[in-house]
């Protein structure tokens, strides 16, 4: 029983860190609904990366794509995007009606855009009839691409006006009136637990930092440390990480969403990458590594940079500002215990294997790092 177990949580972990060690850097598409003049518009941003990707627009394979490669083309990336949109108005499918192609300048490069209007046999703001958008664009050949939906509605400033798509969860509600502060708030923790957990750079650097939490650390090399005794050892060790970890990115969350202090994607996205590198590394340092609830401070501010990135790009209801991070905050730190509360007594079950110490800590460790270096390197030049 103890190896199948051994053996199943040695797979878990692979599975963690295998899939993105394969993948490429996430993107993110940009959703944006709202009402003008009494008609619904959704406009779609697609990443001109991505588009090139799966559909190959680059002619002359000079590494560029140029309007003059994509506009002939108009006609069939519309239809492209069509085909990955669906509104409906309760059980009544919606007819979506595109404007012109357009280019569009993010931060992190360019994107293709398109305005759609929303046609539905019921308005947005009847009550009883609620609208619901469905987005399936590229995740068929990418899990990792997410969709960040902002919903702005004159009538109802403080509506729930943001959500995460991604294949596990590619639909969600157009919400146009007015919500409770409990709504408010609840949505945003669901938001946050959401992130968290599709989140693989920040996955993958809490597991950096917890996989030697069972184990005693001595002047041997780290495949030989002995398991510690209490539970108690282990948990406080892992207390000190997440304490940690958590005020670090609670701190730099707040003071970016409140645009107190702002740092360029360019920078934070490799950081991060950056940060699961080198605590993976640390801990086959051994003794000589650093200790780890530090190593969590102090990323642990980077990432709250990261964290802070998608709530701005969602954005936020001015008039329930506080309940909107605050719930996004709670979200964040609910799933990062869930993941906790997941590895924890799974490590304190099987730290007397040699298993664990050699295909986790070690294995795990250098699996991690390879992954995150991945990353680097497509955040950097990618």
């Amino acid at each position: 029983m103890l190896n199948r177990c051994t053996w199943a949580f040695v797979w878990l972990l692979v599975c963690c860190v295998g899939a993105p060690a394969w993948a490429h850097s996430s993107s993110n598409s940009y959703l944006n609904f709202a009402v003008r003049d009494g008609v619904a518009v959704l406009r779609t941003d697609v990443p001109l990366r991505d588009v090139d990707l799966w559909q190959d627009l680059d002619h002359n394979r000079d590494g560029q794509v140029t309007w003059a490669e994509v506009s002939p083309r108009a006609p069939d990336l519309l239809a492209w995007m069509r085909a990955g949109l669906a509104v409906q108005a309760g059980e009544a499918v919606c007819e979506l009606t595109p404007d012109a192609l357009q280019a569009s300048q993010h931060a992190d490069g360019m994107y293709l855009s398109a305005e759609w209007a929303v046609a539905c046999p019921t308005p947005p703001t009847q009550t009883g009839v609620p609208w619901e958008l469905r987005y399936t664009l590229l995740f068929e050949r990418d899990n990792l691409h997410r969709g960040l939906l902002r919903i702005n509605a004159p009538d109802a400033p403080d509506a729930p006006g943001s959500a995460i798509l991604s294949p596990e969860r590619p639909t969600a509600e157009l919400v146009m009136t007015q919500p409770s502060a409990l709504a408010v708030l609840g949505h945003y923790v669901v938001e946050g637990v959401w992130h968290i957990w599709i989140g693989l750079d920040h996955i993958l650097f809490l597991l950096s930092l917890l996989v030697l939490a069972p184990l005693v650390p001595t002047r041997s090399r780290v495949s030989q440390w002995p398991a510690v005794d209490r539970f108690r050892t282990a948990l406080l060790e892992v207390l000190a990480v997440v304490t940690a970890f958590t005020l670090a990115h609670s701190i730099t969350l707040s003071l970016a969403v409140l645009k107190w202090v702002e740092l360029p994607a360019g920078v934070v996205e490799p950081v991060i990458a950056l940060s699961v590198v080198l605590a993976a590394l640390n801990n086959l340092w051994g003794w000589g590594g650093v200790r780890r609830w530090r190593l969590a401070f102090g990323f642990g501010l980077i990432h709250g940079f990261g964290f802070a990135s998608v709530l701005v790009d969602l954005g936020l209801p001015a008039q329930a500002l506080a309940l909107a991070l605050g719930g996004f905050n709670v979200g964040v730190e609910l799933g990062q215990l869930a993941i906790v509360a997941v590895f924890l007594p799974l490590a304190w079950w099987l730290r007397h294997t040699a298993l664990y110490r050699w295909g986790v800590v070690v294995g795990g460790s250098v699996a991690m790092a390879l992954a995150a270096t991945v990353w680097l390197v497509q955040r950097v030049w990618g």
